[in-house]
């Protein structure tokens, strides 16, 4: 399962990057991309940092960082949706349904792993 979640999350950075490469050139897309493309792409960097973790405790707060990281990529993909700034909604619903799915992942693992440490 590791292997699949270091490939998944970079796989959804991938995709985050090409996303917002397409964006109309504006200000507003500036701001906006940007902040999508630091917490898209960086769910798979703390993921990895995490398998790098010096202890449990260590673990589980990258854990949290990574589904903190998912969660506010979902808020941004929303944000984007709902000001109608792209006009192919398909490629948005598909991108929030994979920060969900990953969203949802690392939430359960964070929650397992509170729950082992009590």
């Amino acid at each position: 399962m590791k292997n699949d979640l270091l490939d998944r999350t970079q796989n959804f950075a991938l995709n985050i990057i090409k996303f917002v490469q397409s964006l109309p050139n504006d200000l507003v897309n500036k701001v906006l991309g940007n902040q999508l493309l630091r917490g898209g792409t960086s769910i798979g960097a703390n993921y990895r940092a995490a398998q790098r973790a010096k202890s449990k405790a260590d673990f589980i707060y990258k854990i949290k960082v990574v589904e903190e990281e998912a969660d506010e990529s979902i808020y941004w993909l929303e944000l984007i949706s709902k000001s109608k700034i792209v006009k192919e909604e398909s490629k948005i619903l598909e991108l929030l349904k994979e920060a969900n799915e990953l969203t949802a992942i690392f939430s359960s693992i964070s929650t397992k792993l509170k729950r082992a440490k009590s």
